[in-house]
């Protein structure tokens, strides 16, 4: 069930949503390069006690009304083991089958290790593909081999059961979904909506993600001091405050 946030407004949202979606419209514009890709909105939550948690790779899966993924032209990346008879070759195969065609690229672990070594060869294949996804028994493995790019990026892999056979359900969850990364920070950052979205599919988004979130928030909404909604390079529009006094009382 959705949960509580008392004193977030809608109409806030919407109006954030609008002043973001007409700054990266004008920043294309001003551009004398066409941006290729879609921006990515980021919802901000600054959280008023850090919680005693550990970081975890396995995120938090967080379904949208409208997903980040589900468009045309956008492309995933699956990683797989190297075990025999469930390589790359095998998962290929297992994607062709199942007509997966979103996924366009599988790798698997050696190729991670040789292919991918350099820093700027993480980078490029963190640009390379808008979601990745993993077979969740290599996901302990991931985070040394992938580096910095793909934590910076919020484009951690998302877990998959490949020892079932609903590989293209199990995909199509996958898209419909935003997804929370556990950090020990203060602050946390998930990927809401992008810039070819209209504003009500951005709010509805920014909505439901922040309804949900608060289940996974120790001391839930009145641990959250503020929201903000931003890209990659503009300022931190803000969605909800509260002051630091009022935050002191709740907790009390």
């Amino acid at each position: 069930m959705p949960g509580s946030t008392p004193g977030l407004d809608p109409e806030q949202v919407r109006k954030a949503a609008t002043a973001l979606l007409k700054f990266v419209g004008s920043q294309r514009e001003e551009s004398k390069e066409l941006l290729q890709d879609d921006e990515v909105f980021q919802l901000l939550i600054s959280l008023s006690h850090t919680p005693q948690s550990k970081k975890s790779s396995k995120p938090v899966a967080l379904p949208v009304p409208h997903s980040l993924y589900d468009y045309d032209g956008a492309e995933i990346c699956l990683l797989v083991k190297d075990r025999k008879g469930e390589g790359h070759k095998e998962a290929k195969a297992r994607v062709r089958q199942a007509e997966i065609g979103k996924i366009a690229k599988v790798v698997g672990l050696s190729k991670l290790r040789t292919k991918y070594e350099s820093f700027e060869a993480k980078r490029q294949l963190c640009a390379q593909y808008d979601l990745f996804l993993a077979d969740d028994r290599i996901l302990p493995f991931l985070p040394k081999l992938l580096g910095k790019s793909f934590f910076k990026k919020k484009k951690q892999p998302i877990p998959l059961d490949l020892t079932r056979a609903d590989w293209g359900a199990q995909v199509k969850r996958a898209c419909s979904c935003t997804y929370l990364f556990r950090s020990p920070g203060s602050c946390l950052n998930i990927r809401v909506a992008r810039s070819n979205f209209s504003e009500r599919q951005c709010s509805e988004n920014i909505i439901a993600v922040l309804q949900q979130v608060t289940a996974h928030i120790p001391k839930k909404w009145d641990n959250v001091q503020a929201v903000f909604l931003k890209t990659a390079d503009s300022v931190a529009l803000p969605l909800y405050q509260v002051l630091p006094e009022a935050v002191q009382k709740i907790s009390a």
